[in-house]
């Protein structure tokens, strides 16, 4: 069974970091484009980053661009999402999701995926 599993959330202040992970269970993350997306209660979900499968590439949305970093460790079938200078409004659930590629791609759109991960909240507030 192909399976994402994150972590790392968590209640913060504003200007705090978290880090979370995304732990690929049932596959080698090694084949697959990853990407963290991001839903706000009442609100779409959006692309907030995403990593190719060597790491080559990578993308963030503009409201990220600067504070969050994404990186991948094959070896421990992971990738992370560094979260620095958090904002009230970064608050949300966060999903990450893979699909398999051949070529050396990501993309922040969400039909570009087919694994999804259950969530992890993060929380900033004072």
């Amino acid at each position: 069974q192909l399976q994402l599993l994150e972590s790392g959330g968590g209640l913060v202040q504003p200007g705090g970091s978290l880090r979370l992970s995304c732990a690929a269970s049932g596959f080698i993350l090694d084949y697959y484009a990853v990407g963290w997306f991001r839903q706000a209660s009442g609100k779409e979900r959006e692309g907030v980053s995403c990593i190719s499968r060597s790491g080559y590439m990578n993308h963030y949305g503009d409201s990220v661009k600067g504070r969050f970093t994404i990186s991948r460790d094959n070896v421990k079938n992971t990738v992370y999402l560094q979260l620095n200078s958090l904002k009230p409004e970064d608050t949300a659930i966060y999903y990450c999701a893979a699909i398999r590629k051949v070529s050396n791609v990501c993309d922040l759109s969400i039909s570009f995926y087919g694994i999804w991960g259950q969530g992890t909240q993060v929380s900033v507030s004072s």
